[in-house]
């Protein structure tokens, strides 16, 4: 059975991009308040905040200010990351206010891709193998997941270097569970490009992970969001290379299956 099969029975994938999510649940949070009076607690400009809002503005909500936002309303560690307020299945139709919001479309493999999206492999049984002397992601059971065109490129993802995986284990937990999608750009390895906080899939020894990283003066600082099971792992260059750690891509969008 394949994926979009299972993702009929077993319920709807949420398929949007990231950035999109937290637009969406920032203006869920904002609901009624004076825009002003958000930014001076969130500690923004008015104008970044309305930069963000915009779907006229390519100005997206990073890491950093969704953290922040999340620490200052109390809210928890990765609330901006699953789209909030809407029940699985519901049609989120056009608001008059935001006319750039689409409603949520089910699909399955037999539905024509349109012209404005792109069809993206997901390796559902992933395999690290040796090829020009690195590790790379290669495809074990062979389907796919769509994306919009206009979301790759907004994100600098080549249309053939992006790929779908799955991850496990709890390390990632609350924003990440077992069983999550991630998008990868697998164009994007290089630790000098590294941006502080974002997620990457990592190649440790033959092993697929995925977590924030951060670049250090010695090396790098792989962290999970369940730092209290899983704490911060420093290596330097030579931990590096002695353990095979590489960077296989950044992670781009991810999604779940609604239970």
């Amino acid at each position: 059975m394949s994926i979009f099969s299972n993702a009929l029975n077993g319920g709807n994938l949420w398929h949007m991009d990231i950035y999109e999510i937290r637009k969406r649940n920032l203006r869920t949070l904002i609901g009624k308040q004076k825009k002003a009076s958000c930014a001076a607690r969130w500690e923004m400009s008015p104008a970044h905040l309305s930069q963000v809002l915009s779907d006229k503005t390519p100005k997206n909500i990073g890491d950093e200010v969704a953290r922040r936002i999340e620490r200052l309303e109390g809210l928890d560690s990765g609330w901006f990351d699953s789209l909030q307020g809407y029940a699985p299945g519901e049609m989120l139709t056009e608001d008059p206010g935001h006319s750039g919001l689409k409603e949520i479309r089910l699909w399955d493999e037999g539905t024509p891709l349109e012209n404005d999206e792109i069809s993206v492999p997901y390796l559902r049984e992933v395999e690290l193998a040796a090829g020009s002397g690195r590790f790379v992601i290669e495809e074990g059971e062979k389907s796919s997941l769509r994306f919009d065109k206009r979301s790759l490129r907004q994100n600098g993802v080549q249309f053939d270097k992006a790929r779908c995986v799955t991850v496990r284990g709890n390390s990632m937990l609350p924003v990440l569970r077992d069983g999550a999608i991630v998008g990868v750009n697998i164009g994007s390895t290089a630790l000098a490009e590294v941006v502080d906080g974002d997620l990457y899939a990592i190649n440790h020894n033959g092993q697929l992970r995925v977590k924030q990283l951060y670049r250090l003066p010695t090396g790098m600082r792989m962290r999970s969001f369940n730092r209290d099971e899983h704490p911060d792992e420093d290596y330097s260059y030579q931990q590096l290379h002695d353990e095979q750690i590489s960077i296989l891509g950044h992670v781009f969008w991810w999604g779940m299956y609604a239970r």
